[in-house]
This record gives structure tokens, C-alpha cells and sequence, in this order.
């Protein structure tokens, strides 16, 4: 990198946590800084926004379409490199979709979109051109997400057998939605969250985890979804079985109405020679076990750890990393990337190493496969190759 990257944000208004945590993550490395953005659909929260993280009032704009017009004729060196997308989901596909035709490089909040044709037509629009798009699921920037990996590929669990998931959270136990937090009324709206609830919200980041972990991809599924707040128009709990690639079996049972579980996702994978097992409530541990009962922990910053797993660690052994590192883990990469591609040269391969837009059309996909076979209380196929998607192996990145 030989410059600071400069980036644009739509949506993180005021009160919107989850923009605050990109700008944080896009920014923790020092390799990028905001300049510019569209903070809210409401001119006035936008300029609030903007207001409150000091940038020039010229360049906080009121929507998305006028901030992509307006930076697009700006000169090169004032120019933004890249805009981040953290709007309700179902703005997510055009906003977008304006972005890239503007010729700027964009990394999106997941799931992709509401729709695989929405989800096709941005693979197509990324394929035809030569943009970097990025989908942010943060938990495959974890050190020890990276070690499990790590550890998959070298065979060190032998043939992969079984795959265990589970995300369970406890914040829509009750009607929230009721009550106007804006967070519960755009979650468990379908026109705003998609097809899917509690799938779409936190089932989409499990998919994409033991995709990553383990290059496997699903091939069938048999889902059942709950709504057990009354009311409520989406799911918020859902359990499915999942047959995977390779003959690989597995479950993914997820849950909003988990009273008192505060962010509990797990993935366990065994194999015919051992397996591996890792919770966020313990990101920093990695447990390897072997048949012969022995259980390994592997914990992030030590050097016995994988190559991997050691270049996404920032800070010395018993100093925890967690959320934001995680998303920074991916927005170093695609830092990267943006600034090698800037600059004519070919990227590291290490730096490739984040979601793209075929990752988050197969994300989309699954959804809509869960939702319908929910729908029909049976076995669905879930098989899927997302248009114009680069040769690679399954969870290799592409480009």
C-alpha cells in the first residue's frame, strides 16, 4: 500500500450500531478513512451523521443515488476507492448495483440481497467488469476460524463425516417489533428483511462458516421454521438437516427466541480422524480432538498455530480479539486487494481471502431454499453455481 484508501458509507445513520462497527473495522489497520456518505434516507439524519465523524458537509449527501453521481465526477485523487453498504437488506441490491455501474469497488453487509435474481444479476454486473465485491460474514476473519480451516485442509480430521451448527440469540423473545426499536421492525418486516427471519439475520452467517472451514457446499436440505412470538410475520427459530457434498451429513438449528442467549454461535466438524469445535464465547479457543480421547486447545497467539490464523492476529496471547477484528481481519484483505489492483499488481493470495459476490449468492440461495422447504415440510435440492463465478474449488476465494 502506498496511500491511505479513502471509502464512502450508505446507511449507518444515527443509532445504527452495525455501521459504527465498519467504520471502526475499516479503519483499525490505519489503511482506509471515511469521506464521504449517505447515512440515512432522511437528509437531516444523514447530515447529523456525518456531522458527528466530521466530514465535510459537501460530501454527506441525502441518498445514495446522489452520492454515487456526485463521487463518481469527482478528479482521481479525490475520488472515493470503495463504498461499504450497511442498509436494511432490501435496499441492498440496488444501492449496489448503482455503486458498481458507477465504477466503484464495494463491500456489503450479508446477506447479499433479498432474491437469487437480485443476487444473479450482481454476480453477472461484478463478472462483466473488473470491480472487487466483498460480503462482510465477520466471523471468517477469527484467528481461530482461520486455524480450523487451516486445520481441514491439511487432513489433520481425516474424511469430513459430520457438520454441527448452531447460532442461537435471545433478543426477539419478546414482540420488540411492538415496541418500535428500529432494529426488531426492520427484521422481522419481509418487505425490508427478506423471505427469511432468524435465517436471514444469523442462519446466513453458520452457512457461510462451515462453507469456509470446510469447502464443502450443501446439496439437500429439510428445514422446519417457527414463528413463536404471535404476530411476528417472519421465523424466528428454525432447525434443518443438511446433506452436504461428499456424503457429508450435518444440522443447523438456529434460534432469536433463545431467552438469556446472548450471540451463541458454534460449529463442530468431525471427521474419520478427529474434529474440531469452536464457539464465540470462546473465539479465542479451538478445540482438536482425536479418537483416542485426547483434547487439544489451540488458542489465538501462540506460535504454534497456523500461518493463517497467526496473520490474523493483532495483539500478544491472553488479550482478547474478537468482533471488530474480525470484520477488520476482512477489510484488511480487501484493502489490499483494492490497493494492488489501484496499482497494477497482482494481489497476494493470502489477501483474497474474504466473501465475493458468489459467496453471498449461494448464501441467498440456501435461504431461499430453507424458506421453501419450511414451506413444504420436505427434502429440498439445494445444489447451486452462481453465474460467472471464477474457477475455484468450493470456499476457495475467488476473483
Amino acid at each position: 500500500m502506498t496511500r491511505r484508501l479513502s471509502y464512502g458509507m450508505v446507511g449507518g445513520g444515527p443509532g445504527a450500531f452495525i455501521g459504527d462497527v465498519h467504520r471502526m473495522a475499516a479503519e483499525l489497520d490505519g489503511l482506509a478513512r471515511i469521506a464521504a456518505g449517505a447515512f440515512s434516507s432522511d437528509p437531516e439524519r444523514s447530515a447529523t451523521k456525518g456531522a458527528e465523524i466530521g466530514l465535510d458537509p459537501d460530501r454527506v449527501y441525502g441518498n445514495y443515488a446522489e452520492m454515487a453521481e456526485a463521487e463518481a465526477s469527482l478528479p482521481r485523487d479525490r475520488r472515493l476507492d470503495f463504498v461499504i453498504i450497511v442498509t436494511p437488506n432490501h435496499l441492498h441490491f440496488d444501492v449496489a448495483r448503482t455503486f458498481l455501474e458507477a465504477g466503484f469497488h464495494v463491500v456489503c453487509d450479508k446477506p447479499l440481497t433479498t432474491t437469487t435474481a437480485d443476487a444473479e444479476a450482481l454476480c453477472r454486473l461484478v463478472a462483466a467488469g473488473d470491480r472487487v465485491f466483498a460480503l462482510t460474514h465477520n466471523y471468517g476473519g477469527y484467528p481461530m476460524i482461520k486455524d480450523a480451516r487451516a486445520i481441514v485442509r491439511e487432513g489433520r480430521v481425516g474424511t469430513i463425516r459430520r457438520i454441527q451448527l448452531e447460532y442461537f440469540q435471545g433478543w426477539l423473545a419478546t414482540p420488540l417489533e411492538e415496541t418500535g426499536h428500529p432494529q426488531a421492525v426492520w427484521r422481522t418486516d419481509p418487505a425490508q428483511a427478506g423471505a427469511a427471519g432468524a435465517l436471514g439475520d444469523i442462519g446466513t452467517h453458520a452457512h457461510h462458516l462451515a462453507r469456509y472451514v470446510t469447502g464443502l457446499e450443501v446439496e439437500a436440505l429439510c428445514g422446519e421454521l417457527t414463528t413463536f412470538v404471535p404476530g411476528r410475520r417472519l421465523e424466528d427459530d428454525a432447525s434443518l438437516l443438511m446433506r452436504w457434498n461428499d456424503g457429508v451429513r450435518g444440522t443447523l438449528t438456529v434460534s432469536q427466541v433463545a431467552a438469556g442467549e446472548e450471540n451463541g454461535l458454534a460449529i463442530r466438524v468431525y471427521g474419520s480422524e478427529g474434529s474440531i469445535a469452536w464457539r464465540h464465547d470462546d473465539a479465542e479457543t479451538l478445540w482438536h480432538r482425536t479418537p483416542d480421547g485426547r483434547a487439544r486447545p489451540r488458542r489465538r497467539g501462540h506460535g504454534w498455530i497456523s500461518p493463517e490464523a497467526a496473520r490474523a492476529s493483532r495483539v500478544p496471547p491472553g488479550h482478547p480479539e474478537g468482533f471488530i477484528e474480525g470484520f477488520a481481519n476482512l477489510y484488511r484483505s480487501v484493502i489490499s486487494t483494492i490497493g494492488a489492483l489501484d496499482e497494477g499488481r497482482r494481489p497476494d493470495e493470502a489477501d483474497l481471502d474474504f466473501p465475493t459476490v458468489w459467496d453471498g449468492a449461494r448464501g441467498v440461495h440456501f435461504l431461499e431454499r430453507a424458506v421453501e422447504s419450511g414451506r413444504r415440510g420436505a427434502w429440498v435440492d439445494a445444489r447451486y453455481e452462481p453465474p460467472g463465478e471464477p474457477s475455484a474449488g468450493p470456499g476457495e476465494p475467488t476473483r
